[in-house]
């Protein structure tokens, strides 16, 4: 990203992540990363290095904001100066944000195939055109995983992934719209991660 580099912190509905938010894109569109540990994060020197803060329990990294997840027993008001000036000052020396190698591997599970069904076709491009933009306006991802016999698989990744309202999302936004638009959808459930 060139230029001058601002980032801000916004809240999301789960109360142990916290979404700072850049001026530009610090990814190409499409492209996301969910790491749950520093293990995972070893294509991504931005994941490596916040998971050098023993508060940082998760990183969810899109096209132009990073959610952070901490620990439990850590305050945002003392982190968000922190992670704010580490992200800023990160991004504007021009580091990289996952490896160029990851980039040009990368495929997006909710691109439509050839080989889809119908049903599955409808699913992936409601989740793509009317569920992901909202859930990303909250600092997460959903991403399909699969349909078999009437139930819908998804994988709810950063600020989602273990928020309190996740379910009633699940349940009460997700599932009635897919039911509603697909007829062969019984159930809408998140992936154990």
């Amino acid at each position: 990203m060139a230029g001058y580099v601002t980032v801000y912190a916004e809240a999301t509905p789960n109360p142990e992540s916290i979404k700072f938010v850049f001026n530009g894109e610090i990814l190409p569109e499409g492209s996301s990363y969910d790491f749950k540990s520093p293990v995972e994060a070893e294509n991504s020197p931005l994941a490596k290095d916040l998971f050098k803060f023993n508060f940082v329990k998760g990183v969810y990294i899109s096209q132009n904001f990073v959610t952070i997840t901490k620990v439990d027993e850590s305050m945002w008001a003392e982190l968000i100066p922190i992670l704010r000036a580490f992200l800023k000052e990160y991004i504007s020396g021009g580091n990289p944000v996952v490896l160029k190698e990851v980039l040009l591997n990368e495929t997006d599970p909710d691109d439509i195939n050839v080989n889809d069904s119908e049903p599955i076709r409808k699913i992936k491009e409601i989740l793509a055109k009317s569920i992901k933009p909202v859930v990303e306006m909250d600092g997460g991802n959903i991403e399909f995983k699969s349909f078999d016999e009437g139930i819908v698989t998804v994988a709810l990744k950063g600020s989602c992934s273990g928020c309190p309202s996740s379910t009633i999302t699940l349940k009460a936004g997700i599932e009635s719209l897919l039911k509603r638009m697909v007829p062969e959808v019984k159930e809408v459930v998140a992936e154990a991660l």
